[in-house]
């Protein structure tokens, strides 16, 4: 019985042995991976190398310039050398890691007959009338017409012409240098046009460090989808003047013909608002020597902030608004004017804030207290007004006055308030800026989430990340090959992607998820299991050490 008794617990022990065993490997072998695996941070693979090569990307812009040449323009000898082609190449000197080269690709061909014909012409806008054909004019793109020395198309003291349309005219030269003088005509006059450092820099002034380049070109409104434009009428005192506007007459005839010309840009919505008793927040000073009141200039960023909490338009808005302030100032402080830096009156009587709008004092005619009781009637003239409103407009908007070459014969801007090549400059500026911002934002991507290894990746985050990769490269190819329209579309997708990845929300979700939480979650759960198979482990170690110590009897 003893025996028997023995052998039952000897078997009992083996069999507490091999469960202490298979319990082990289950949870070594198939537990802690599969814990491992469904625990772990997901983490969707990303092409780190593709986004890193993108600091060092080169962005080529290229200007495709047809250069058409009259009979007398060019001497005989130099025509029959011409080439086809010539391309003129020049790196800009930004201090940015993205090189930028612009390149002008000049192509030569003589005039046609009806082109002959449009510049022996007396008057250049005759001429211009009848040489431009919209259809056969890309964006982007200019033409260049050659005109004899002696011709009278221009002025005798004018060397060359820029038109509202993507077309200019230089006068030629007869001289054994002709095609060199004649290039660096076309070369001056195709920057004015297009492509300068200064556009380009205002276009990356928030990529670039605080230098010359960049102190004073953060004016530009930001590149974005769409735009709100408010225009607002402040009438502090109604009980001294009735004020009316003809607001939507205005829109409708100034300001819808230029956001029309800049409708490739962005999308554009309008709408207007008369706000009572709203006054400016800042006590104008009095001017005994002209009987009037003004605001010093040091006082004009002031006035902003206690009207922009009357105005409401920015608070549930998914894009950037201008905000255009007509002030009709109360009777009290009638006139009211504007002086700048130099304490002078400032002509238009109205200021801008970049990035903000604008705002424009308008004063009611004197003579009308004397003619009528109070409330005077007060009948804005929108001409006035809108001219000022429209000059702003441009300001923010990056439309700087060209810097037109020497003897250069300018015509100004047709009847929208933008002349063709504006919006091409603009479009440039704006690529390169959507390409550097989607650029940054990638980079900045890709160091948080290679610095923080816990942020979950999903696979939707990724895919924008290659569809940005991917919109940036196609709009640098589209910019070299000469596209500008395809070039700024494929960059707005790229800012578009990459900004989606960057603020999705799912990135957060374990960004404050630290490992010692980890520890107080799982340890509860995984202590009760883990120390009896531990023990046992140890027990059973310590037994086959001992055995293997037990002396063996010699008979």
């Amino acid at each position: 019985m003893a025996a028997a008794g023995a052998t039952a617990t000897d078997l009992e022990v083996v069999r507490g042995k091999r469960a202490a065993l298979f319990f082990a490997a289950v949870a070594i072998v198939l537990g802690l991976p599969l814990w491992w695996k469904t625990t772990e941070t997901y983490r969707a693979p990303l092409p780190y190398s593709e986004i890193s090569e993108l600091n060092a990307l080169l962005l080529r812009l290229v200007v495709p310039i047809t250069v058409v040449y009259t009979r007398a323009s060019i001497p005989l000898e130099d025509r029959e050398k011409l080439p086809l082609i010539v391309v003129y190449e020049r790196e800009i000197p930004l201090k940015y890691k993205m090189k930028i080269k612009f390149r002008f690709r000049k192509a030569y061909r003589r005039a046609l007959e009806h082109e002959e014909k449009a510049l022996s012409l007396a008057s250049v806008q005759e001429a211009e009338t009848l040489l431009f054909e919209p259809q056969e004019q890309a964006v982007g793109s200019l033409t260049v017409y050659v005109i004899s020395e002696h011709s009278s198309l221009l002025p005798q003291d004018m060397m060359s012409y820029i038109g509202p349309n993507r077309t200019a005219i230089v006068r030629g030269i007869l001289h054994r240098e002709a095609f060199n003088i004649i290039g660096r005509r076309i070369i001056e006059v195709a920057r004015a046009m297009s492509l300068n450092e200064d556009v380009l820099a205002a276009a990356l002034a928030d990529h670039l460090p605080e230098d010359k380049w960049s102190s004073d070109k953060r004016r530009p409104l930001k590149s974005s989808l769409g735009y709100e434009i408010t225009f607002s009428l402040l009438n502090p005192d109604p009980k001294s003047h009735d004020v009316h506007w003809d607001i939507e007459g205005a829109v409708q005839h100034y300001v819808q013909p230029f956001l029309n010309a800049l409708s490739v840009v962005g999308n554009f919505s309008v709408d207007s608002q008369i706000l009572y008793y709203a006054a400016l927040g800042v006590n104008p000073r009095f001017d005994p020597a002209s009987s009037s009141y003004y605001l010093a200039a040091h006082s004009l960023p002031h006035v902003i902030n206690p009207v922009e909490s009357r105005l409401g338009s920015s608070a549930a808005s998914l894009y950037p608004v201008l905000n255009f302030l007509l002030y009709v100032p109360e009777l009290a402080h009638t006139p009211l004017y504007i002086q700048d830096k130099d304490e002078a009156p400032v002509a238009t009587n109205a200021f801008h804030s970049p990035r903000w709008g604008g705002i424009m004092v308008y004063n009611v005619d004197p003579t009308a207290y004397n003619a009528s009781e109070l409330p005077v009637r007060v009948e804005v003239d929108m001409l006035r007004v809108m001219e000022v409103f429209l000059a702003q407009l441009r300001l923010l908007f990056g439309i700087a006055q060209p810097q037109v070459p020497p003897k250069c014969l300018f015509s100004g801007p047709k009847s929208e308030g933008l002349m063709a090549w504006e919006v091409d400059r603009l479009l440039w500026a704006r690529s390169v800026e959507n390409l550097a911002t989607a650029t940054t934002t990638l980079t900045s991507l890709a160091q948080l989430l290679g610095k923080i290894s816990n942020i979950v990746i999903k696979d939707d985050v990724a895919s924008e990340v290659y569809r940005a990769i991917a919109a940036i490269q196609k709009a640098a190819m589209k910019l070299a090959s000469g596209h500008l329209v395809s070039a700024f579309l494929a960059s707005q997708e790229a800012v578009t992607s990459s900004e989606c990845a960057f603020f999705d929300p799912s990135l957060l979700h374990l960004l404050y998820f630290p490992d010692d939480q980890k520890f107080a979650i799982y340890i509860p759960l995984f202590l009760p299991m883990a120390v009896p198979i531990l023990l046992s482990l140890v027990k059973m170690f310590l037994e086959i050490r001992k055995s293997w110590k037990k002396p063996e009897k010699i008979d």
